[in-house]
């Protein structure tokens, strides 16, 4: 019984992209503004590889501690997204086997009246703001109007994203949802954006706050991924976290919603007790969500660290034919300032098993190469493997 973990640090990137210039990140590097903070604390990443991974860079003043060219157990890659974007619909298509030649739809006017005046007709609703926002600041700057009319604040950023913000009070959580649904319908073909997302918030004039009851209504992917070969094969593909909305449910067996990291982590760790045959696909949201989009260095490091004090337990617990890999899906660089938005990076890929050869795989060419790996792992027939990608071992 072969069993993969693949977690998903969101937006933990590690340098800039050679094309980076194009969505203006040419300076973004998320791991290295971490490395800047006091909290920054990743022993145990480290002992996995980490810092031998090609073109990694610390805070100088850290060097000594890091880069120290010691011996390390994981094998490790520099992993070169070859997609056209930097947002979260299509990291994780690239992770699971597409390659997306054209970006999904942004709008950085807001979005054009006939694409509203459909949605506000279909849910009898009208909206306000319709312009790239921060999503803290969008329910201070709009939150007393919607609570006063009904009308739902529609918003997005500099990613391919139609978000709905409403208090839970005002439209309550199954109607908001059912409003996403509706977007999702109408937001097809030419305005087929990434994710159509719900942003339930709570509070009061001035101390509005979003809650944890976000939900995202993704695109479908435009052809087979991993997970659907996987689940053809007979193989279990569990997700947890927002793995099941990005995928729109296909090619997942069974999946958990979490709150955040710490339940991600603990769901993780209930998963390798139990006895499956297939993929655990984790997605831990904080890095981005609470971290990356607010500039906030600190608060970063210490979720990144958060994380490593559980590495060593997570991996004392694999079984002997448990295959670990850590990765990203694009970055999210809390210390560039001109931006709170994802950054074109490079991300790392850290993969063990028990009694793994420690190898430098060095820059690979597309994050195909994650999902071509976990099918030769696990066994997949090689003519029935149609994705892009080349296995790593």
């Amino acid at each position: 019984m072969k069993r993969v973990f693949l977690i998903v640090l969101d937006s933990f990137g590690i340098g800039a992209l050679p094309d980076a210039n194009e969505y203006g990140d040419e300076h973004t590097n998320t791991l290295y503004s971490c490395s800047l903070s006091e909290y920054f604390d990743l022993k145990q990443l480290k002992k996995m590889g980490l810092f031998e991974i090609d073109g990694v860079r610390v805070d100088p003043s850290k060097a000594d501690d890091y880069q120290t060219g010691e011996p390390y157990i994981g094998s490790v890659a520099r992993m070169t997204e070859a997609s056209k974007g930097k947002d979260t619909t299509i990291g994780h298509w690239e992770i699971s086997g597409i390659i997306s030649t054209s970006p999904l739809p942004t709008y950085p006017n807001g979005f054009p009246a006939d694409v509203l005046d459909a949605f506000s007709k279909a849910v009898g609703r009208n909206v306000i703001c319709n312009l790239p926002y921060s999503g803290t600041q969008v329910i201070q700057d709009y939150g007393d109007e919607h609570c006063k009319t009904g009308d739902l604040i529609v918003y997005t950023s500099a990613d391919s994203v139609f978000q709905i913000a409403a208090h839970e009070e005002i439209v309550p959580l199954e109607e908001l949802y059912r409003y996403c649904k509706i977007a999702r319908e109408v937001l097809q073909g030419e305005h087929g954006v990434g994710r159509v997302i719900a942003r339930p918030f709570v509070g009061s004039s001035g101390q509005y706050e979003r809650t944890t009851h976000r939900h995202d209504f993704s695109l479908e992917p435009p052809q087979r991924t991993m997970l659907d070969i996987l689940k053809e094969h007979g193989k279990k593909v569990i997700g947890v976290g927002k793995i099941n909305d990005i995928f729109v449910g296909r090619g997942i067996d069974e999946y958990v919603y979490t709150s955040g990291n710490k339940e991600g982590i603990d769901k993780t760790f209930y998963y390798l007790e139990q006895n499956f045959n297939g993929l655990c696909f984790i997605n831990l949201v904080d890095y981005d969500m609470l971290y990356g989009h607010r500039n906030d260095i600190d608060g970063y490091a210490k979720a990144l660290t958060a994380f490593d004090q559980q590495l060593g337990n997570l991996v004392s617990q694999l079984k002997e034919d448990d295959l670990l890999m850590i990765t990203a899906d694009h970055g999210c660089d809390p210390g560039y300032k001109e931006s709170t938005d994802h950054s074109r990076e490079y991300t790392p890929l850290i993969l063990y098993y028990k009694g793994m050869e420690p190898k430098n795989y060095h820059t690979r060419d597309s994050f195909c190469d994650i999902a071509a790996t976990i099918l030769q792992y696990l066994e997949i027939p090689e003519q029935d493997i149609t994705i892009s990608g080349t296995a790593i071992f």
